[in-house]
């Protein structure tokens, strides 16, 4: 066997032991995966768009039976199927939007009115700025109680349970 293909061989083992890895977690913790995309379901992305049609099927004969209009909305994905994803807003109103009217980036609606944003991830943290109910937030990372936000020119800490667009127990960087 050729130094190349050994390579090959040792690097299809290690992508087949990482995948077998990815999909024995996805198992443990009952996470499903979406069909198309293998990325868990649901998941939160964000409207990279200010006009996105949302349509009763996933192709553009189906009806458009509203419109998303505020860009950096998250919403939860929910279905996939070729190039478009089943969406819901916080108030669980949805439909099929292609994908490529979405983005990756994580944001999150604001659900209390005049939540504060502190300078620490602590309750006595010195507030920066407090935010309106339904202001939109990017989200930097999140921890098990508090996300990094960042919103009309401030940054940082907001209570993870005022946010929608970040699950409970998720966490991330």
């Amino acid at each position: 066997m050729t130094k190349i293909g050994a390579f090959l061989a040792f690097s299809a083992l290690v992508v087949g032991l990482l995948v077998s890895g990815v999909e024995a977690r996805a198992a443990e913790s009952g996470a499903e995966r979406g069909p198309v995309t293998n990325l868990p379901m649901p998941r939160f992305v964000s409207l990279k768009v200010s006009v996105a049609n949302v349509r009763r099927g996933p192709s553009l004969t189906h009806k458009i039976d509203w419109v998303f209009t505020r860009r950096g909305m998250p919403v939860e994905v929910t279905g996939e199927f070729g190039h478009w994803r089943r969406v819901q807003d916080r108030d669980g109103v949805g439909g099929w939007v292609h994908y490529s009217l979405i983005s990756g980036a994580r944001t999150g609606i604001v659900e209390t009115d005049l939540v504060p944003v502190l300078a620490r991830a602590m309750p006595d943290g010195q507030v920066k700025a407090r935010l309106e109910a339904g202001v939109i937030v990017n989200l930097d990372r999140c921890g098990p109680a508090w996300c990094r936000v960042k919103a009309g020119g401030y940054r940082g800490w907001m209570v993870k349970s005022a946010l929608w667009g970040v699950r409970p127990d998720e966490v991330f960087e």
